[in-house]
């Protein structure tokens, strides 16, 4: 008797492992051995432990896919339409255009300036290392930052 209620418990355990309620886990195990003693009326099961962990989890895919139904499919994949969620060209075309205007900007810096807020929000250098790389304090470089930043939002506010 220890023996069946050692591998119910570690039945149960793998259950719960895999997300499952106390109690679905039970009715999974419950159902499994079922099978197993239906099975055993017509086959010799040499493995008993192996066709019960076999079995639970088969059941356990057999429940999830039957929970997420709605979320498969029955026709061929063939007859399935595709969504391109590609940018349209309209699209490609403002985001082209945008960063013209924002490269301009960005041109119209001081060398320095643009280096700093590129170093900074493009390639996520840090200031204090920026001031350390610029032999300049961080005051400094937050200023440089700053005017690159209130030079791109008039841009926007201008277009």
């Amino acid at each position: 008797m220890n023996g069946l209620k050692e591998r119910i418990r570690q039945l149960r355990s793998l259950l719960r492992r895999r997300g499952q309620s106390r109690d679905d886990a039970d009715d999974l195990i419950q159902e499994a051995f079922l099978r197993l003693h239906i099975y055993c009326q017509e086959e010799e099961v040499q493995q008993q432990d192996a066709f019960l962990t076999r079995t639970v989890l088969n059941l356990l895919v057999d429940t999830h896919r039957k929970a997420h139904r709605d979320l498969y499919s029955e026709e061929p994949i063939e007859s399935l339409s595709l969504i391109d969620i590609r940018p349209t060209p309209d699209e490609d075309f403002a985001v082209s255009e945008r960063l013209i205007k924002v490269a301009a900007v960005l041109d119209e810096l001081g060398p320095r300036t643009r280096e700093i807020f590129l170093l900074h929000r493009v390639e996520g250098v840090g200031c204090a290392q920026i001031a350390t790389r610029f032999g300049i304090s961080l005051s400094a470089v937050e200023k440089h930052i700053a005017r690159a930043v209130l030079s791109l939002m008039d841009m926007v506010e201008h277009q």
